[in-house]
């Protein structure tokens, strides 16, 4: 019999391809969102559409009712605000603990915890599933480190069947609304709109392999591992525009730019986001993390375990710039 599953951050990018390929399997679905109101991501789609704000417990229990697998897709996505505690890492920290004690007075089956590749520990070259991310210099980073720590301190106490998979930057397409800010850097290459090469390096993945590998975490995923869904090699924001400009050459490719160039450019505009609220186009710590840093991930337990064989990341690239020029 197929699992009845719960998917919550149903209308955002990663949620919505998850949906749809669940359905194509024929699991049943129901659909978590905040907004009802926001039913755009699920027009065609033969799944049963619920109020969930991972902040208001009450609409927890009432979504979580019979339902068997939860996917833990929902989380503030933001590497920037003007309170970062409250908004990024506090709300993370809250929304997990909400969801995973609800989980547990639902008497969930069993739980996939969507982490990052953000919380892995940075300083081993490739990044495997051992250890965490110990640098604190960047919220999303320290929020996605700290909730999936939390997840799993939640899942042991409560017993719950737990596994967590770690994705990579998601591109690919089905993604509406906003775009997020990884989609968003592809869009600004496409469109002419980076002024210069920031040198920046990102492990890219579909957001079909990362779906496949979280049904297979949900199927054969060992209970209390971490799996990590990206591409063994990086790829630098160079290649994305040569990749962009061999496919649609009015993309223009601009110049790199020099690491105390960004972090300059960069502390401008915190100090200007800080008196308008408007968010930085870059972040210093952005830039610790990228510029010329290495992104690669050791896959071979998710290949092991998972059958995970994620497609080249040039390919991944293009497809989304295909999307990306018609949406």
């Amino acid at each position: 019999m197929k699992y009845k599953c719960l998917v919550t951050g149903a209308n955002g990018h990663l949620g919505n391809n998850l949906i749809r390929t669940l359905l194509k399997q024929n699991y049943q679905v129901r659909a978590g969102i905040r907004n009802m109101n926001n039913k755009e991501p699920f027009r065609g789609l033969d799944c049963d559409i619920r109020y969930v704000d991972l902040l208001v417990p009450s609409s927890l229990s009432k979504a979580l009712q019979g339902i068997d697998v939860l996917f833990q897709v929902a989380a503030v996505f933001k590497h920037w605000s003007k309170n970062s505690r409250k908004d990024i890492i506090q709300a993370n920290l809250t929304m997990t603990q909400n969801i995973i004690e609800a989980a547990a007075s639902c008497k969930i089956k069993k739980i996939i915890y969507v982490s990052s590749m953000a919380a892995l520990d940075h300083t081993r070259h490739p990044m495997n599933a051992d250890g965490w991310n110990q640098d604190k210099g960047n919220p999303y980073y320290q929020a996605k480190t700290d909730s999936e720590r939390l997840a799993f301190e939640l899942a042991s106490r409560y017993k719950i069947p737990f596994v967590s998979v770690l994705p990579a930057a998601i591109i690919g397409p089905n993604c509406f609304g906003t775009l997020t800010p990884t989609m968003n850097v592809l869009d600004g290459i496409l469109k002419n709109k980076l002024p210069f090469d920031p040198d920046f390096n990102l492990n890219y993945i579909h957001v079909d392999d990362v779906v496949d590998g979280m049904i297979a975490a949900m199927e054969k995923g060992n209970n209390g591992q971490r799996y990590i869904l990206g591409n063994e090699s990086a790829s630098s924001i160079t290649d994305v525009f040569q990749v962009a400009n061999r496919y649609y050459p009015q993309v223009k490719i601009p110049k790199k730019r020099s690491k105390l160039f960004l972090k300059t450019i960069a502390g401008l505009m915190e100090l200007t986001g800080k008196m308008t609220g408007k968010e930085p186009s870059i972040l210093r710590s952005q830039v610790d993390i990228y510029h010329r840093s290495d992104q690669r991930l050791d896959i071979s337990k998710s290949r092991r375990d998972l059958d995970f064989s994620p497609r080249p990341a040039n390919e991944a690239i293009h497809t989304t710039l295909n999307y990306l020029r018609d949406r």
